[in-house]
């Protein structure tokens, strides 16, 4: 297929030739893997400025998207990847080859430059960080191995469309990869004295940060220069998005034992006695409550109900059409795959799957968001969304509504959220909304202006 990027991809492409460090913060479904490939070709065979680049992914993405993108289109089809996945013997096989781009899980990372550090050698000249977000802890230890390589890495370009998916305390460490503490300081507690005061905190123990008066201009204005945000609905002709809360109630009996748990956290359900000893694992049970079903000591579960079952088979049944419903919990899929048996339920878990789905052979396609999140192309299979189970991650919930709806899409996209009144869903759907919100205004700020970068940075 031959490759004719939109101007905005020019840009951003243009920005990673340029700059030794960018952060491309573009919206899902704008193109970021065939802008990348298409600059790391350039800077590989017009420029020979880099020999090898290391791309460090989510799992399945690194085993799919960037070999299937490299295939796809005409100008890219030379480039030689090599997948350090699998087993360790499997992953040194894969060093061992005298490839052009390297692609690696982000769970082997430290694997990886441990290796590197034993021989005495780091190979790689560029590396790619897609899904930067995945960086957003300091104390990970992924981050930490990573940190140690970066002075040898002479070009690195980090991709994502959700830097914040939880406040602007997540961009340190994802900056610091950048530019190795440059903008944003050389510690997260030198950032958080520099653009944030405690929040609620217990003594010594300090739960959130708040951002100083004029704290989130300067952070923006500090990384602008290597940065540049883009949001689909700037650039591309994007079908409707319909959000529709359809709203699941219990009956008294069902809704008492909720709040027995809410209140009490310890719960009787006939022999079982489920037990929650702490605030977040009282907010496991009861979304999983919600959902209609819980587990008890013995990792056996107890269903309440089957009113979101029910919900959802009312949809099935107006709904001729391919469903993708996104569940939470393992006894919401295997509740979901007994009620819809006849419907030949599928569980998103192979290639096999993902190609089927797309030729339209699976009426109800089940996923739970944290496997199906960064860069599946399934837009071609369906255009409505179920969430059955919600979560309380922005990233997750975006990443996985944008499976479908992205560019490709030729339907409007209806996603559906089942809420069950007066629980937690409803605060699940609240906290969603609070934390877009901080990260839209993240995104606005950084917000590509071409005609400028193009007038003024060059």
């Amino acid at each position: 297929m031959i490759y004719r990027p939109h101007e905005y991809q020019k840009t951003a492409e243009e920005m990673i030739l340029e700059k030794p460090a960018v952060g491309l913060f573009l919206d899902m479904g704008l193109g970021k893997t065939v802008i990348t490939l298409t600059a790391v070709n350039r800077l590989m065979y017009e420029e020979f400025s880099v020999q090898r680049a290391l791309v460090i992914a989510p799992k399945r993405v690194a085993e799919d998207t960037w070999s299937r993108e490299s295939k796809k289109w005409d100008h890219l089809q030379h480039l030689e990847l090599s997948k350090v996945l699998g087993t360790r013997k499997q992953r040194e096989e894969a060093l061992s080859r005298e490839e052009d781009i390297y692609i690696i899980n982000r769970e082997n990372v430290k694997w990886l430059v441990d290796r590197c550090q034993q021989q005495g050698k780091w190979p790689f000249d560029m590396v790619v960080i897609d899904e930067l977000s995945s960086f957003k802890s300091g104390k990970a230890q992924r981050f930490r191995a990573l940190r140690k390589v970066m002075p040898l890495v002479g070009r690195i370009v980090g991709l994502t469309g959700t830097p914040t998916p939880n406040g602007l305390l997540d961009l340190w460490p994802q900056i610091y990869l950048l530019d190795r503490g440059e903008r944003l300081g050389k510690t997260v507690s030198g950032y958080r004295e520099r653009y944030f005061t405690p929040g609620r905190r217990n003594g010594y123990t300090v739960f959130d940060w708040e951002l100083k008066e004029g704290a989130e201009e300067a952070i923006m204005d500090r990384i602008k220069d290597i940065c540049i945000s883009m949001s689909a609905e700037d650039y591309l002709s994007l079908p409707e998005r319909m959000d529709n809360v359809i709203p699941v109630r219990m009956s008294g009996q069902e809704m008492k034992l909720y709040q027995t748990m809410e209140r009490e956290q310890i719960l009787t359900l006939g022999d079982s006695e489920i037990v929650a000893l702490s605030a977040g694992a009282t907010a496991g049970k009861l979304l999983q409550m919600a959902n209609g079903a819980v587990y008890d000591g013995a990792e056996e579960y107890k269903v309440l109900h089957d009113r979101k079952l029910d919900a959802l088979e009312e949809i099935m049944d107006t709904t001729p059409e391919p469903v993708l419903v996104f569940y939470n919990f393992r006894h919401d899929r295997e509740r979901l795959m007994e009620r819809f048996r006849r419907m030949e339920p599928r569980a998103l878990e192979s290639e096999s799957d993902i190609r089927d789905w797309n030729g339209g052979k699976i009426r109800l396609l089940l996923a739970h968001p944290a496997s199906i999140g960064h860069g599946l192309n399934i837009q071609d299979g369906g255009h409505i969304i179920i969430w059955f189970g919600l979560t309380w991650s922005l990233e997750l919930y975006q990443q996985a509504n944008a499976r479908l709806y992205r560019q490709g899409q030729s339907k409007n996209v209806i996603i559906h959220h089942l809420v069950t009144e007066g629980t937690i869903d409803e605060q699940v759907m609240a906290a969603l909304g609070r934390k877009d919100t901080g990260q839209k205004a993240l995104l606005e700020s950084l917000k590509a202006r071409i005609a400028k970068i193009k007038g003024k940075e060059r």
